[in-house]
């Protein structure tokens, strides 16, 4: 028996326009734009379908425009009555998951992810923290230079371990740049300086993982319907307190996308639905293991296949 897991992209994925065909298709669909727009005071859905594109593209905007795209595309799903094994979601992405799994409300989901994004803007200015990913490296080795360059001073270290030979460092401007020197130096393929406005899931981010408990303490967690895969442990959650403990860690901890998907692999998924925007994450699955199924849905023509041929799986 075919398991399914549900996967939601994080920051990145983002385009003007993303989901505005199935919001004009589907009044369902519409509906969710709107209710994000009520909770958050702002015409979010017109900064999502007509831009422009550097409003979508900051944070405040970019993670409440992300999760509520996302979950209007998986209302279709919910429709269809087709009910994942596991959920998990990319850095922003394991709130939409959670929203997914009902252990938070779309509302407050829509409302945690806007603090979330003022709070990181917030810890560390514009210039002075920066991201790069770093292809064709071992973690061990790449562990062992960013420990290296934030001993001499300069914090730097492991943020996304997305597939292997992908991994994404985060830190210090001056720390991203040493370890990038270093890890050419000592074998990486490539080294990509990432167009972020800050150095995200670095111990730089510790003022807003504050911030974001004391907005985590004033929404309502409930224990998850469904299984999340915590990007921090790579590991089932379920329970209410854990989740809100793991949401605070994620801020400055990597996100373990690999270990994430191998440990579902491990749990008997053999099939990955990304719900949102782009095709990132099918991506890195395939590039976890090429024989696992993946669909990519964000408009009615891949919405509509993936619901026929799921459907015919279940």
């Amino acid at each position: 028996m075919s398991k399914i897991a549900f996967i939601f992209p994080g920051q990145g994925s983002q385009s003007v326009g993303m989901g505005s065909q199935l919001a004009g298709v589907y009044p369902e669909v519409k509906a969710i734009f709107d209710k994000a727009d009520e909770k958050l005071g702002i015409s979010l859905s017109s900064i999502i379908f007509e831009g422009p594109q550097d409003q979508l593209t900051l944070t405040v905007n970019t993670q409440p425009a992300l999760l509520t795209t996302s979950m209007a595309i998986y209302e279709k799903f919910k429709q269809a009555g087709i009910i994942p094994n596991y959920v998990a979601g990319h850095s922003l992405g394991e709130y939409t998951a959670l929203v997914a799994a009902e252990s938070i409300s779309f509302e407050d989901g829509v409302y945690a992810v806007r603090k979330r994004g003022e709070y990181m803007e917030e810890a560390v200015p514009a210039g002075l923290g920066a991201m790069a990913a770093v292809l064709g490296i071992t973690e061990e080795l790449l562990e062992e230079i960013t420990a290296e360059v934030t001993r001499e001073g300069n914090p730097v270290q492991l943020a996304n371990l997305n597939c292997p030979g992908q991994i994404v460092i985060s830190g210090s401007a001056k720390g991203v740049e040493l370890a990038s020197a270093s890890a050419k130096e000592r074998g990486a393929k490539r080294v990509i300086p990432l167009e972020v406005s800050g150095p995200f899931h670095s111990s730089l981010m510790q003022p807003a993982a504050e911030k974001l408990k004391a907005t985590l303490d004033e929404i309502q967690i409930h224990e998850a319907k469904v299984p999340v895969i915590a990007n921090v442990s790579a590991l089932p959650m379920t329970e209410a307190n854990m989740i809100k403990e793991k949401l605070v860690e994620q801020l400055y901890s990597p996100v373990r996308w690999q270990q994430s998907v191998e440990k579902m692999v491990e749990l008997g998924v053999d099939t990955f639905v990304e719900i949102g925007p782009g095709k990132v994450l099918s991506g890195l699955v395939k590039k976890v293991d090429r024989s696992l199924k993946t669909f990519a849905v964000y408009d009615e023509e891949t919405l509509t296949a993936t619901i026929q041929s799921l459907k015919g799986e279940i």
